[in-house]
Order: structure tokens, then C-alpha cells, then sequence
């Protein structure tokens, strides 16, 4: 019976300390709301910035990362008092980016100069500059790190940007407005969203990293004009089964099959529904729905919406704290 309760006794401890908090950047209320992630409830609201959009946090959980677009600057603060600690260089108007999983560099992308600016998060200057197409916006990085990848809206492609030497090695010709890229945890496939498009481009990854584009994934929703549908945010579960797509004005989540990619059903939610974050547990996608002012609680197993909480002024970007 002895290690039988002393187990017990640990599982409570771990799960007494395992609350996680949500970050949402609320891009025209130049705030970030905070969310305990147990209670649903928010904790606080602080000022981010100027036009905070992109945010992710530290693979630590300690430092949240937000881009503050119109002061032309990423700002960095603690997760535990919401102080700013810093700000790092980030180019001109920084909208998304991606951090190496180490938590150094950290990827950006600069919308209006054309560029993805790579910073040292530790020494908090510039390392390269690297030209991309026009008005670059979705940012990820491969699960092997040898990639990031750009988005880049007007141009209309995803480039893959090594990681060692800062090139272009690959184009990918995508549809109209590419907006976000999204791995599978195992790295073989890569989602990339088209806004004014309406798809999902599928794109395959060899084992020598070569991109290959495998198909275009339509959406249609009963009632909803097509050019509603405007996917933006992606998220991948970490088994890879479910893939689901925020439709921005169509107001639905898609959730596609991981295997076979087909649609299989839309979730309602709030109004331009844009960005999302898993829970760490992956039990439940925070969806960030900007003109209603709220984000949407899915339940993932059940792949319905549970739950509604008001946030600040046009939430654009959501994390959540790692366990």
C-alpha cells in the first residue's frame, strides 16, 4: 500500500502545481488578458504595447514574447507578475514569429520591409536579416530546427529558410494570402493557410527535407458565403488525427482528419475567429474570435465549443503556459 500512496500523494502534488496560464493579445486594446486555464476565469489585463499581435512564450514558461507591431519592437515580460522585463530589436513592424525550441533565436517577420529578422534572445541584438517575398507573415519553425518557414502574403508562397546559413532553399507557390504555417509534430507535412484563398495547402516533406506540394484542402459551410471562409490560425493535436482551421469571418473552427484530410465537421464560435492554442494536456484549442471580443473553449475529444470568455479589444493571438 506504501507506494501505492506515496504515488498519489505525487500525482496531487503534480497536479497542484500544474495550472497553466493563457496569454491573449488584444491587437486594438494594446493589452494582453490573462486566463487561468483551470478556472476559465480571467486573473488580469495588462498594457503590451502598441498593437500586440504574435505572442508565444519561453520553452521555460517564464518569459512571454509579444510582438508590439506599431512600436516596431518585440517586449518581453515575466509570466508570473506581468512585468516587462526588455524589449528586443525586431525590424519594422513585427507581426508573428517563432522560437526555437532552445528559446534562441527567435524568428520574426516583418511585414512591411519584406524581411525576417533573427534575434538573440540572450544577447538581444540581430543576428541576420533575411529578404523574403512581400508582406511576410506566418513564421514556423521544423521539428528537426533545420527550417523556418515564411509565409509571405502578396507573394504567395511559403519559403524554407535554413537554419544554418539564413538561404532560401525552397519556394512553394500556395494560394492567395498565405497566412499561417503549421508542422505535424513528426515533420513530415506542413499546413499553410490562404485568407482570401479559401484552402489549406498540404504540403509533404521528404526525409532530405524537400517540400512537395501534396493537395489543397476547400472549405464549404451550409449558410455561409465562400468568401467567408478565410482560414488563418492551424493547429496540429500531437497525435497528428485532427487538423483544425480557424475560418476568420465564417465564424467555425474546421477539424479535418490527419489521415485521410478530409473536412469532417465545422464548430461554431465567436465572431472572425483568428488565432488558436492548445492547453498543454491538449484537451482543450483556445480560439481568439476578434470582433466578438472573446475566446472560444473547445473541448478537443469532443470537438465542440464548451465555453465563451470575454477578453479585451479585438484579440488577435493566444498561448498558453507549458506544464
Amino acid at each position: 500500500m506504501k507506494p501505492l500512496l506515496l504515488t498519489t500523494a505525487l500525482v496531487m502534488a503534480a497536479t497542484s502545481v500544474a495550472a497553466n496560464r493563457a496569454f491573449v493579445s488584444n491587437e486594438r486594446g494594446n493589452t494582453v488578458t490573462v486566463i487561468d486555464t483551470e478556472t476559465w476565469q480571467v486573473e488580469t489585463e495588462f498594457f503590451a504595447g502598441n498593437r500586440p499581435r504574435g505572442i508565444t512564450v519561453s520553452p521555460d514558461g517564464t518569459l512571454l514574447y509579444v510582438c508590439a507591431s506599431d512600436d516596431d519592437q518585440v517586449k518581453v515580460f515575466s509570466t508570473e507578475t506581468f512585468e516587462e522585463l526588455y524589449s528586443l530589436p525586431s525590424g519594422p513592424d513585427p507581426e508573428l514569429f517563432t522560437l526555437h525550441p532552445s528559446g534562441n533565436p527567435l524568428y520574426i517577420a516583418n511585414e512591411d520591409d519584406n524581411l525576417v529578422t533573427v534575434t538573440d534572445t540572450e544577447s538581444h541584438t540581430v543576428l541576420a536579416e533575411i529578404p523574403v517575398g512581400v508582406e511576410p507573415e506566418g513564421m514556423a519553425i521544423s521539428p528537426d530546427t533545420k527550417f523556418v518557414i515564411n509565409t509571405s502574403e502578396t507573394t504567395n508562397m511559403a519559403h524554407f529558410i535554413s537554419t544554418e546559413d539564413y538561404e532560401i532553399k525552397h519556394n512553394i507557390l500556395v494560394d492567395q494570402r498565405p497566412r499561417y504555417a503549421e508542422y505535424t509534430p513528426d515533420g513530415k507535412r506542413l499546413f499553410v493557410s490562404s485568407e482570401i484563398g479559401g484552402t489549406v495547402s498540404v504540403i509533404d516533406i521528404a526525409d532530405d527535407g524537400t517540400p512537395t506540394l501534396n493537395k489543397k484542402i476547400g472549405f464549404e459551410v451550409a449558410g455561409v458565403l465562400p468568401e467567408w471562409l478565410q482560414p488563418v490560425g492551424v493547429k496540429v493535436t500531437s497525435d497528428g488525427s485532427r487538423i483544425f482551421v480557424a475560418l476568420g469571418p465564417a465564424n467555425r473552427v474546421a477539424v479535418i482528419d490527419g489521415d485521410t484530410l478530409e473536412v469532417l465537421d465545422y464548430i461554431l464560435v465567436g465572431q472572425r475567429v483568428w488565432q488558436m492554442a492548445f492547453t498543454p494536456d491538449g484537451a482543450h484549442l483556445m480560439t481568439t474570435n476578434g470582433n466578438s471580443n472573446d475566446i472560444t473553449v473547445i473541448d478537443v475529444a469532443k470537438e465542440k465549443a464548451i465555453q465563451s470568455i470575454q477578453v479585451g479589444q479585438q484579440p488577435w493571438g493566444v498561448v498558453v503556459t507549458p506544464n
